[in-house]
């Protein structure tokens, strides 16, 4: 039904099996009930069904939720696996997808609406309680499920997995919930808003925080603070599913004849609606990897940059160097696939890096189908490897762990997780990861250093500091190089960095600044 209202209706709306029965009467002797019985409504479920059903795709869109909030888990990774666990079909697949990532992504603004209608705290309710209010407000306030359905099958749901007692409560929330859009509930909260700030913030479902960050951030890439509206709708929008093709070695073929459109940023690309990709042999073999756009270009960028020397003498008359690359911090392997391939192109080689050992398998089995012979991997600290491997590598990726404000359109739950404690945090991991991919790199070599952020403090502020405690580097036209790799023009550079945009690119807002590691006779390291 277009409407999810989930199956499970009985042949007997009386809901008595069929047998007629004598009219139940009081004490008195008076009919119970009695009026008009042919004007009055029955429900079409039985009472078993009312009170234990659950909708499979709801369920898995609670299961979904309560991961992230219990252990701390990614929608992305979750949710797949529930949807073939629960054998969705790509109907069912699609709803269970909007209605996760709908909630998560709106969550702050639904739990202000849920909070004036729910009689504590939310903090004092039970956690997958208030999972199950968010799943309903989301049906009720944005999607197209109409108001009985919402109601009826989110009650079933709580009941089914968290109690019948919980189940009266959700029912009484979201039905106060129903009774106003959401223009209307989003209006009294709007106007009990002094601060312009905390306005967008519950008008765009983004903490108010990540709201005055981002507009810094247009503004420290160049571009306007008026686009604050624009990049926060651009978070909010469902996200097209990216893909990749490894270079010589996948196709798009698969991708094409299941309605997928060619990319329009960069070669080997495409656009798909989604559905359970796993089913595509060549996504299944790794040829074919979902990737978004804003990665393919920055990885591509940094393998395509002119090295300033030969690392390597040649392997023969006539022959090129054979160039080494280094992906510092590889997990969960993306870039790293990609990388192999373009490596394994110019007959060059890579090794892959990654701190924690179950995402050095991740790592691992992204490379799979790139040739052996072509690429290693290594567990370790990416901060030790300059110190332990000094200038042995050509090409450096520094791809280093970071808020990840550029990617909420994918993972719209961790707008939530992070503070602004968390830069001041990761900060002094990136100036670390940054230096050891310099003293990695041979000389002539060329270093990228990549967020999934536009934060100041994690891309120019970092590149700047670099700049000043060392000589033994120069900065690079990043833009440049992204648009020599980019099917069209980006615009994305300013100030010798380069960052994309969610709202401008249609990709993750992916920062790239290129160095071009100096000749040892010319440089040396300033002090602090």
């Amino acid at each position: 039904m277009s409407e999810r209202e989930g199956s499970g209706r009985s042949s007997s709306s009386r809901g008595d099996g069929g047998r007629r029965r004598e009219p139940r009467r009081d004490a008195q002797g008076r009919e119970r009930n009695r009026g008009d019985r042919a004007s009055r409504h029955f429900s079409q479920q039985s009472p078993s069904q009312r009170s234990r059903a659950a909708d499979p795709a709801r369920l898995v869109a609670f299961e979904v939720l309560r991961a992230v909030s219990r252990d701390d888990a990614y929608a992305n990774l979750v949710l797949p696996q529930r949807i073939r666990h629960h054998r969705l079909d790509r109907r069912d697949a699609a709803f269970a997808t909007e209605l996760a990532y709908g909630t998560l992504r709106s969550q702050g603004t639904y739990d202000a609406v849920l909070a004036l209608n729910v009689d504590r705290p939310l903090s004092q309710l039970d956690p997958a309680i208030l999972d199950a209010l968010r799943l309903g407000a989301h049906q009720l306030l944005a999607m197209r499920v109409p108001a009985h359905a919402a109601l009826n099958q989110t009650v079933a749901l709580t009941r089914a997995v968290v109690g019948a007692g919980p189940a009266s409560l959700v029912n009484a929330v979201l039905r106060r919930v129903s009774e106003k859009g959401m223009d209307e509930w989003l209006a009294g909260l709007v106007a009990a808003q002094p601060d312009s700030t905390e306005r967008e913030a519950l008008r765009y479902a983004h903490p108010a925080w990540i709201v005055r960050a981002l507009r810094q951030s247009l503004v420290t890439h160049g571009r306007s603070a008026d686009e604050i509206n624009d990049l926060l709708e651009a978070d909010n929008a469902a996200p097209v599913v990216n893909l990749v093709a490894l270079p010589g070695l996948g196709k798009l073929d698969e991708a094409f004849e299941a309605g997928a459109q060619a990319g329009e940023l960069v070669e080997g690309s495409a656009l798909s609606g989604g559905g359970d990709l796993g089913r595509w042999s060549s996504v299944r073999d790794g040829t074919l990897r979902v990737q978004d756009v804003g990665s393919q270009l920055v990885a591509r960028a940094v393998a395509a940059v002119p090295l300033a020397r030969a690392a390597q003498p040649p392997s023969g008359p006539g022959r090129p160097a054979r160039e080494r690359w280094l992906d510092l911090c590889a997990g969960p392997g993306g870039k790293a696939a990609l990388l192999g391939a373009l490596a394994a192109e110019r007959a060059s080689t890579l090794v892959a890096n990654e701190v924690a050992p179950h995402r050095t398998e991740l790592v691992r089995k992204a490379l799979k189908p790139v040739p052996d012979r072509i690429w290693e991997v290594c567990t370790g600290d990416g901060r030790a490897i300059g110190r332990e491997h000094p200038g042995e590598f050509d090409r450096v990726i520094a791809d280093v762990p970071c808020t990840g404000l550029g990617a909420l359109r994918r993972r719209p739950e961790s707008r939530w997780r992070r503070s602004a404690n968390d830069l001041a945090e990761l900060g002094p991991l990136q100036r670390a990861l940054l230096d050891s991919a310099i003293d990695a790199t041979a000389p002539g070599g060329v270093v990228g250093y990549i967020t999934c952020s536009p934060h100041p403090a994690e891309t120019t502020v970092v590149v700047a500091d670099a700049l000043r405690r060392r000589d033994d580097v120069e900065l690079l036209d990043a833009g440049a190089a992204l648009d020599a790799v980019a099917l069209r023009p980006l615009a994305a550079g300013h100030d010798g960095t380069a960052q994309l945009w969610p709202h401008v690119h249609s990709t993750d807002a992916m920062f790239l600044a290129l160095f071009r590691k100096l000749p040892a006779a010319t440089a040396s390291t300033k002090e602090p």
